[in-house]
């Protein structure tokens, strides 16, 4: 959601922070803004609706010289989008911007209303600085001020302030994404909401658990320091070496990040299997695999909860163990039934879903092990869960997700195989990684084909609505590419079980709608025939099946054929790119922001 960026070092801190802002717009946000201690010790504060370049332009001709910074792009939750409610929020010597919601924003702020605190704007995190504020008037320290306001406050949240009487950073965390690095031959620290943001300028990467304060500060031995609530020396963080590039952040010859992480997929696919059978991954398998269930509750968030029920088949199929596919939103409110025996699956691109964290944190209560399917390493549910796999899917910069897709379901895949009786014979594994190539050479000859899917999309894309439709395994992949369309082109698109559509949503049929039809080997003459009462309702059909199948190729309007021969379980991963090149060109032809489209963010940090 919302993105942060601090840094204080002997570069000048407000270009540092604007760099890293930008990398961050993949996030999606609604206004920019940066709080910095001049060259005469003063605070400045500009902040801006809309994009970064906004912001800069408001910029120019400020002296920008400045050893400490923060910044942030907004995501309104709450509060109208205008530059009042922008970030950073900031008094004469403080400055704040705040990641998350306060869940007793209300009441706190009728408090400090009461005391005679004059909020300047609709927002909870205005509310924290009011209360720093509140905790500096009353005579405590700074220090003492920050941790005597975030003990107030409740629900998902993460705070830096900026102190310009020592141009010293403090940030602290509650569930909310937090990381902070270290350049020691720069001398330079920094704090971030995402460790993409710091791709490039830090050595290495620290990431504190909930309730750590971190102290960012040139008069101390160490650039950086970790305290607990009772100001004594914190070791509860996870530290790492630095390993992202911002090269990934180049989109190269695509027009779009989604077309390049689109053509990205072949060689992923390809080395997944090896990485996993053969690599750096075998380990973290042979550990996933020793968590034995009865029972798996598989909880994620929009697309990955799709992936989900990608893999929620692969279990139940390859190891015949029962699998229940929750969306993470809703999973803890509706008092499910898990048992010690059971294992909590969660899967997430980010590895900072709010839901996703939440989920897994009452799994863990419960005392069931928990398993993440994930990104991010190091990623809040990649320390919180038991063991992890990580899907190695790279950055993805697009908003809407299509390698990450690919590579959760993928790696739920080698999970179940891991699972498996078979798992102990090499021929196994090399018939599995075998078939992963040849998904792989599948999806490189789909993409040679892209100005035939760039075709069907202009002759549909200014239709009033559209059914994608799949029986069994396809059926996921129907969800999906339904929700890909929505999110990139902004126009009415559902996903339907093909035999669902006689109980309710054919009535919705007219010569104005749109049946992306998703037929498959598997059920094929059934796949047909509710193709057939879409037809005969006159909407336009618009056909992903096998080639040269008469039948199929006789119903549609458009024909879009494909080569399923050899592929089995894996067939719904090829069929699935289709539909992102579908709604990409869809996306493109409306001429809408593809890779940042409006309302979304990447990492859905809040509830």
């Amino acid at each position: 959601m919302c993105g942060i960026v601090g840094h204080l070092g002997p570069k000048n801190s407000v270009e540092v922070v604007l760099e890293g802002l930008r990398r961050l717009e993949y996030r999606g946000y609604d206004s920019a803004g940066v709080s910095f201690v001049d060259e005469h010790n003063d605070l400045q504060v500009h902040k801006k609706t809309g994009k970064i370049a906004n912001l800069q332009s408001v910029l120019e001709g400020i002296n920008l010289t400045a050893r400490s910074c923060i910044g942030h792009t907004r995501w309104a939750t709450h509060g109208e989008v205008n530059d009042q409610n922008s970030h950073p929020h900031s008094n004469d010597k403080i400055s704040l911007v705040h990641n998350g919601i306060i869940e007793n924003a209300s009441e706190l702020r009728d408090e400090l209303r009461a005391k005679g605190y004059e909020f300047k704007s609709e927002t909870d995190s205005e509310v924290f600085l009011a209360l720093v504020v509140d905790g500096v008037n009353d005579g405590l320290e700074i220090i003492d001020s920050i941790i005597r306001a975030y003990s107030r406050v409740q629900g998902h949240s993460a705070f830096v302030v900026l102190n310009s009487e020592t141009a010293e950073i403090f940030a602290i965390k509650s569930g909310a994404p937090l990381v902070c690095g270290i350049n020691p031959i720069s001398s330079e620290v920094l704090v971030s909401s995402d460790p993409y943001a710091l791709a490039g300028m830090v050595e290495k990467l620290y990431f504190p658990e909930d309730k750590v304060l971190c102290h960012l500060s040139a008069s101390n031995k160490n650039l950086l320091n970790f305290y607990e609530l009772d100001k004594e020396k914190s070791k509860r963080y996870m530290s790492k070496k630095q390993d992202m590039t911002h090269d990934a952040s180049d989109k190269g010859e695509f027009e779009h990040f989604m077309l390049k992480e689109i053509h990205e997929q072949p060689e992923l696919v390809r080395s997944l299997a090896q990485y996993y059978f053969q690599g750096e991954g075998k380990e973290s398998l042979d550990k996933a695999k020793e968590l034995k269930a009865n029972r798996f509750h598989i909880c994620a968030c929009g697309t990955a909860y799709y992936a989900g029920l990608v893999i929620k088949n692969y279990i139940e199929k390859y190891n015949r163990i029962p699998c229940d596919a929750d969306l993470a939103s809703e999973f803890r409110y509706r008092n499910p039934l898990i048992n010690t025996s059971d294992l909590g699956l969660f899967i997430s691109q980010s590895g900072e879903t709010a839901d996703t964290l939440a989920a897994q944190a009452l799994c863990k209560e419960s005392g069931l092990n928990t398993l993440s399917i994930v990104n991010t390493e190091g990623s809040t549910l990649f320390r919180d869960c038991s063991e992890n796999l990580l899907i190695r899917a790279g950055i993805e910069i697009g908003v809407a997700s299509t390698k990450a897709f690919t590579q959760q379901a993928l790696t739920g895949r080698l999970f179940a195989a891991a699972m498996s009786e078979e798992y102990g014979s090499e021929e196994f594994k090399v018939k599995l990684a075998s078939k992963f190539s040849l998904l792989a050479e599948r999806i490189d000859q789909l993409l040679l084909r892209s100005e035939e899917i760039k075709k069907v999309a202009e002759e549909i894309y200014n239709f009033e609505g559209f059914f994608f439709t799949g029986r069994g395994v396809y059926f996921p992949i129907a969800l999906e590419g339904a929700l890909k369309l929505k999110e990139i082109a902004y126009v009415h698109a559902e996903g339907y079980a093909s035999g669902e559509l006689k109980h309710g949503p054919i009535a919705l049929i007219d010569e104005k709608k749109v049946n992306i039809a998703i037929v498959g080997p598997e059920l094929l003459d059934k796949a047909i025939s509710n193709v057939q009462e879409i037809k005969a309702r006159k909407g336009l059909i618009v056909t992903i099946g096998p080639r040269d199948h008469k039948g199929a190729m006789e119903v549609s309007d458009y024909y879009i054929p494909l080569d399923f021969e050899g592929l089995e379980e894996l067939a719904p991963l090829y069929v699935n790119v289709v539909n992102q090149l579908l709604s990409y060109y869809m996306a493109k032809f409306k001429g809408t922001d593809i890779d940042k489209p409006r309302n979304l963010a990447k990492s859905v940090t809040v509830e």
